[in-house]
C-alpha cells in the first residue's frame, strides 16, 4: 500500500523493506542516509514503532544525533512512541500524573513495575520537577521529552531522567513525556546469556530469540539483540 501511495503522489524515492530479519544491518545505512536527505519510516499496518521493527531504526538514529520528527496524526501519544525508539508492545498511557507528589510517585511506582513503557502528559512548569521525581523514584530510566509535536518548534530529545530536568528547567509548549522503565532496561545479563546460548546450539533465529529472551528476563529487545553475539 505505501509503495501505490507513493507512486500515486508521483514520488520517485526508493523505497527499502525494513524487517524483524534486517532492521540490525540497514539502520547504519539509513541513519547514515538521513544525515543529509530526508528518510522517512512508514508502515502498512498503522503508526510505524507501534507493531514493526521500526523502533530500532529510531534508537539508532537517536544515538547517532539524527533529528527524528514525527508526520502529525491523530495524537500525541502514537506520535510520542514513534519518535521515543522504545518498543512500545507493552506501553501505559497515564494522561496526566496526579499534582500531589505521593499520588504521583506512588502511580508511577505501581505502573513501573508492570510495564516496560511509560506515557503521560506534563505542564511545561512541572517538568523539570517530574524528571528529577523519574530519576528518584524509578533508578534514573531512560525518556524522551517531546514537546510541541507536530508544530513548528517541535523537538523529541532522549536521556536519563536526570540528565534532561536541567535541560528543560524553563521550558514552553505542550509535552508528552516517554519512559523505559529501568526493569525493562536490563536483567542479569548471566541469565540472558546462558538463555541466547541454549537458543543458538538449538538452532534459532537471533531475532527470535531476542524477542523472547526479552519477555522472559525483562531487558531491552535491542540488548538481547546484540547480546546474541557474545554467546
Amino acid at each position: 500500500m505505501s509503495g501505490k501511495l507513493l507512486k500515486m503522489a508521483g514520488g520517485s524515492a526508493r523505497m527499502v523493506s525494513l524487517t524483524e530479519h534486517n532492521v540490525g544491518s540497514r539502520s547504519a545505512q539509513l541513519v547514515e542516509a538521513a544525515r543529509d536527505r530526508v528518510v522517512a519510516l512508514v508502515s502498512d499496518a498503522g503508526t510505524p514503532l507501534i507493531a514493526d521493527p521500526g523502533a530500532r531504526l529510531v534508537e539508532a538514529a537517536h544515538a547517532a544525533g539524527v533529528p527524528v520528527v514525527a508526520v502529525p496524526g491523530p495524537s500525541a501519544l502514537a506520535a510520542a512512541l514513534s519518535v521515543a525508539g522504545f518498543e512500545a508492545s507493552d506501553a501505559h498511557f497515564l494522561g496526566f500524573l496526579p499534582r500531589p507528589k505521593g499520588e504521583r510517585l506512588a502511580r508511577l511506582r505501581t505502573v513501573a513495575a508492570r510495564a516496560a513503557v511509560l506515557v503521560f502528559f506534563e505542564s511545561p512548569n512541572r517538568l523539570p520537577a517530574t524528571l528529577t521525581e523519574l530519576a528518584e523514584a524509578l533508578g534514573d530510566p531512560e525518556v524522551v521529552v517531546c514537546r510541541e509535536l507536530t508544530k513548528v518548534h517541535e523537538e523529541a530529545v532522549r536521556g536519563r531522567a536526570s540528565t534532561l530536568a536541567p535541560r528543560f528547567a524553563a521550558t514552553r509548549g505542550e509535552i508528552t513525556v516517554v519512559v523505559r522503565t529501568v526493569a525493562n532496561e536490563g536483567g542479569d545479563e548471566q541469565d540472558v546469556l546462558a538463555y541466547l546460548g541454549e537458543m543458538k546450539r538449538a538452532g534459532a533465529r537471533r531475532s527470535g530469540a531476542a524477542a523472547e529472551a526479552a519477555r522472559r528476563f525483562k531487558v531491552a529487545r535491542q540488548r538481547a539483540y546484540d547480546l546474541w553475539d557474545a554467546v
